[in-house]
């Protein structure tokens, strides 16, 4: 195993996982992405073990700090670690996040769960080189029907490495339908967004169905009708707005598994065309909206552009509410962190000319952990608000 030396060790020590090109000694040429690397202090002293690609900004991302074998049985204990820990947060749940990258403690690995079928993504170049390994533990720990790769990221370019997707085992010829909180889902876990569907906000979900039970309003940015289904569970009415036709036919199917037609309906339009409709026709009296929209920011140089989206978006919703509304609202980029999207609300309430009470401030589910030394693993913010 080769060596390489950090020129800055605090951060590591401190307990992130990545090192970055410009804080290593070593010239990256002579290193294959993908190897495995020895990673050690000015003074030769061991730090770690992880795999390197020269070709990246993020050139290592440490495995372990221990001086151990990264084979089979280091990467079954780390899945069984993982594994054991979504049964004792979730008990019996048919659809979970079995490993979240260093969330676990295993970085560039993605493994999620929908009753028979697993959906892997290798999204780095050292974990890619650990593909096959990493599918025989999955099969050998789980035993799913059905594994299905979706290396279709676009992280993977940043890695110089191919997208592609493919079942791997067994054969998709009838959907995963799971169950959350006594509501009906069928996912594509081929075709659909991400590995098929937002598992990170199932925790947000069901919390916020203690608060609307009723009541009219608006689920933006829809996607299947995951929001707007629990609600309507609950007992309000809802309107889906997505831009996809594929999605509100989706949501639609949905809406079939649970007989819930009744209560939620759909329109395929533009969001921000939506609202600026409802704002002109002078409607201003839902008594709920949630907003969750896609990542606007996906890199810090576009911060301030997607700040004003964001703002732009929560102040023409929260003018669409009724005094005392509720407004759950969301943002999925990691570079808006939690002090600038509270800031972002802030303005957008003033913007809207509304006052704004907070109820809760959430992040992901518990089966997206975060680890505290490292905030690139926290990435979802969730607000639930009183507009007055």
């Amino acid at each position: 195993m080769q060596k390489v030396h950090l020129k800055r060790t605090k951060r590591l020590h401190h307990g992130h996982l990545w090192v970055f090109s410009n804080e290593l000694y070593e010239s990256l040429k002579k290193y294959a992405p993908g190897s495995l690397v020895d990673v050690r202090d000015i003074r030769d002293v061991f730090i770690g073990i992880g795999y390197i690609n020269p070709n990246s900004l993020i050139s290592v991302r440490l495995l372990t700090k221990k001086n151990e074998r990264i084979d089979r049985n280091f990467l079954t204990r780390r899945i069984t670690e993982a594994a054991s820990l979504r049964q004792r947060l979730l008990g019996d749940r048919d659809a979970y996040r079995i490993i979240y990258s260093e969330g676990d403690y295993l970085p560039g690995l993605i493994a999620d769960r929908y009753g028979h079928c697993v959906v892997l993504q290798f999204l780095t170049f050292g974990m890619e080189a650990m593909k096959d390994l990493v599918i025989e533990v999955i099969d050998e720990l789980l035993n799913p029907g059905v594994i299905i790769i979706r290396n279709d990221s676009r992280v993977r370019h940043l890695e110089g490495l191919p997208l592609y997707k493919e079942v791997i085992k067994g054969k998709l010829e009838k959907l995963p339908v799971i169950n959350e909180e006594g509501v009906m889902f069928e996912i594509d876990p081929y075709e659909g967004q991400k590995t098929g569907f937002f598992l990170d906000q199932r925790d947000n979900r069901i919390s916020l169905r203690k608060y609307l039970k009723q009541g009219k309003g608006l689920d933006l940015f829809s996607y299947i009708g995951a929001w707007s289904l629990h609600l309507a569970f609950s007992g309000a009415e809802i309107t889906c707005i997505d831009s996809s036709e594929k999605a509100i036919a989706w949501t639609k199917r949905n809406l079939d598994l649970n007989n819930l037609h009744h209560r939620v309906s759909c329109i395929c339009e533009d969001v921000f065309s939506f609202l600026e409709m409802e704002l002109q026709s002078g409607n201003k009296a839902y008594d709920f909206i949630i907003l969750d929209p896609p990542a606007f920011v996906k890199t810090s140089a576009r911060l301030k552009e997607a700040v004003k989206a964001y703002r732009e978006l929560n102040a023409m919703s929260m003018r669409l509410l009724r005094a005392g509304g509720i407004m759950a609202t969301s943002s999925c980029s990691y570079h808006l962190n939690r002090a600038l999207f509270v800031e972002m609300l802030h303005d957008a309430s003033r913007t809207a000319k509304r006052d704004i009470r907070l109820l809760e401030l959430r992040s992901q589910a518990t089966d997206h952990p975060i680890l505290l030394s490292m905030p690139e693993t926290e990435y979802l913010k969730c607000a639930f608000l009183v507009v007055d």
